[in-house]
Order: structure tokens, then C-alpha cells, then sequence
């Protein structure tokens, strides 16, 4: 019998900075209303020196084994999605491996920008069915005050820094379309589009020459289209409707996508997770840190049907369907 992915504990970490749309506004060309009108955004976490992608994603990943009652004995794979990583090598899941002290199984990188969580997922799920491992970290980590151009007002108001981690372990599955775990994902890439959303250099230290670019009208008007996509993908492929979704768990990028996508789910707001107001876009962290703020305050509970999705620079976008 294939065994199954069971999203065992979830774990989050912000950097104790927070700065808000007037702190910005001192410095940059822009005012509170207008990026609150605009994205939904008020604030955002930015990393101090010590708070690299390591440092976070190791935080995030020991709130996750706690929450799921495990030990760095059960992890035997990390992979860390980030597109701002400590170095170019060894992984930064390997500096992750270190500092937790796991000292068998395997870790890696992986780079698919705001999607990095998702893909991670997947690829997380495929090495448990494949029984090539039974505990495995998927952690999204990102510095992106790093890679910021702070002259670009349409860009350097949306990002913040933080990192999110879930646990999964590998259980026996009956097959009946109720079982906890992840029931299916969804990865998607168009490579034609990468000129949309793109970082146009090295990253990851906070001396570096890359900043971040974007075309934020050609991103919008891709990103509802193909999460619509892969949203009914997820839901055609385990013979359910908008109407079985408990949760929707997004991408945290834009307000106005956001709402979009609870629109086109036919889900009031109240099921939907937000934390844009108060995270900003932190990319491959955006999804695991809402998944485990709504899971830490009650809202998320065992054996509800949550959505994951999200969309980033690639093009790069997928799903997930989860039952908690």
C-alpha cells in the first residue's frame, strides 16, 4: 500500500522588525493610503543582519516539529524553497540540517520563487510515496528587504522577510478521498514570462548586487487566470466542487488577487487566510506562515479540506489540496 503525506505540524518565524507603510514613507516616495489602497498592505517584517534565510528557516522548521510532536531524529529530508539563499552553496537546507542538529537523510534547495512553497510540497509528497523518506521538512525562508530596489516605489512597498515550515510524515493511506494528508498537487511553469518578474542578479547576503523586478499589471492579469487553473486542476482531479473547500490558504502577494480568487471559490471571506496586511509578500514563506497562523489560532482543525496555492516570477505556479 503507497503511503500517504500527513501535514503533521506547522511552524512560522517573523524578524522583530516591523515596519509600517509611514515608516516607509520617510524614505520612499509613497504614503500609507496609497499602498494600502493598492495591495492591501499596512506592514511588514524586514530581517536584521543575524536574521539570514538559515537562521529563519531553522526557527520556522522547530516550531514545526513541536507543533507535530516530533524530534530532528524523525526528519530524514529538508528542502527549502527561497529565492534569496545564504550562499550559492552548500544549501541553505544544509545549513538548516546543521543547526537542528539532524544528522542522517538528505536536504536541498529549491527555487521557484513565490511558488517554492507548492513545489516544494510536491516534491515532498512525491519522495514519501516513493518511500524515500518518512519525515520531511518543507520550509519557505526569504530575505527580500535584501533584493529590493528602494527606487522602485511600485515594487519595494510589497515584500517583507520571514519564513514558514511544515512536517510531514509519511502514514498508511486506504485511499478514500477523506483521508488526512495531502490528496494531490499541482506545479505549473511558462518560461516565456520570465521577463515579468525577475531578480537581475545574485542573491541572498545583504551585500549584493541583485534587485527585484517586476511588471505588476502583466503579473496580475496571469496570476488570477492561472491560479483559477490550477485551482479547478486540484479539484477535477479528486472529484470535488468550490463547495467542499473548507479553507483557501493563498499566495499572500496582493489583497485585490486575494479577493479575486474567494470570488471565483464562491468562499466568504471569513474562510479565507490574510495575513497580507500584516506580512506584505514574503514570497515562498507567505503560504506556510498563513497555513500556520490559522492553524495555531483555532481556525484550521483537524479534517478540514484546505487550498493551497500560489503564483511567482518563472512563470511559476501551483496548488495543493490538503485534509487536515
Amino acid at each position: 500500500m503507497q503511503p500517504c503525506s500527513i501535514l503533521a505540524g506547522c511552524g512560522g518565524y517573523l524578524p522583530e522588525r516591523i515596519v509600517s507603510n509611514d515608516e516607509l514613507a520617510r524614505t520612499v516616495d509613497t504614503s500609507d493610503e496609497w499602498i494600502r489602497e493598492r495591495t492591501g498592505i499596512r506592514q511588514r517584517h524586514f530581517a536584521a543582519h543575524h536574521e539570514t534565510t538559515a537562521f529563519m528557516g531553522t526557527a520556522a522548521a522547530r516550531a514545526a516539529l513541536a507543533d507535530a510532536g516530533a524530534t530532528v531524529d524523525d526528519v530524514d529530508a529538508i528542502i527549502l524553497a527561497t529565492s534569496t539563499p545564504d550562499q550559492a552553496f552548500p544549501a541553505t537546507a544544509l545549513r538548516v540540517q546543521a543547526a537542528l542538529g539532524v544528522k542522517r537523510g538528505f536536504g536541498f534547495d529549491l527555487s521557484a520563487a513565490c511558488a517554492g512553497f507548492i513545489y516544494g510540497l510536491s516534491v515532498a509528497d512525491g519522495l514519501i510515496k516513493a518511500r524515500q523518506a518518512t519525515g520531511v521538512l518543507v520550509i519557505g525562508s526569504e530575505v527580500y528587504s535584501r533584493i529590493l530596489n528602494w527606487q522602485d516605489r511600485g515594487t519595494c512597498v510589497l515584500f517583507g522577510d520571514g519564513a514558514g515550515a511544515v512536517f510531514l510524515r509519511a502514514a498508511a493511506s486506504d485511499g478514500e478521498v477523506d483521508r488526512r494528508g495531502i490528496l494531490s498537487t499541482h506545479i505549473h511553469a511558462q518560461g516565456t514570462l520570465g521577463d515579468i518578474l525577475y531578480v537581475d542578479g545574485a542573491v541572498g547576503q545583504p551585500d549584493h548586487p541583485g534587485h527585484l523586478v517586476m511588471n505588476g499589471r502583466e503579473v496580475f492579469r496571469h496570476a488570477v487566470t492561472r491560479l483559477a487553473e490550477a485551482v479547478d486542476e486540484a479539484m477535477a482531479a479528486n472529484g470535488l466542487t468550490h463547495a467542499d473547500i473548507d479553507w483557501l490558504v493563498p499566495h499572500q502577494a496582493n489583497r485585490r488577487i486575494i479577493d479575486a480568487m474567494g470570488r471565483k471559490l464562491s468562499l466568504p471571506p471569513e474562510r479565507v487566510v490574510v495575513t497580507v496586511d500584516r506580512h506584505a509578500n514574503t514570497s515562498a514563506a507567505s503560504v506556510p506562515l498563513a497555513l500556520a497562523e490559522a492553524r495555531q489560532d483555532g481556525r484550521i482543525r483537524d479534517g478540514q479540506l484546505v487550498l493551497l496555492e500560489a503564483l511567482g516570477g518563472g512563470l511559476t505556479w501551483g496548488s495543493a489540496l490538503v485534509r487536515m
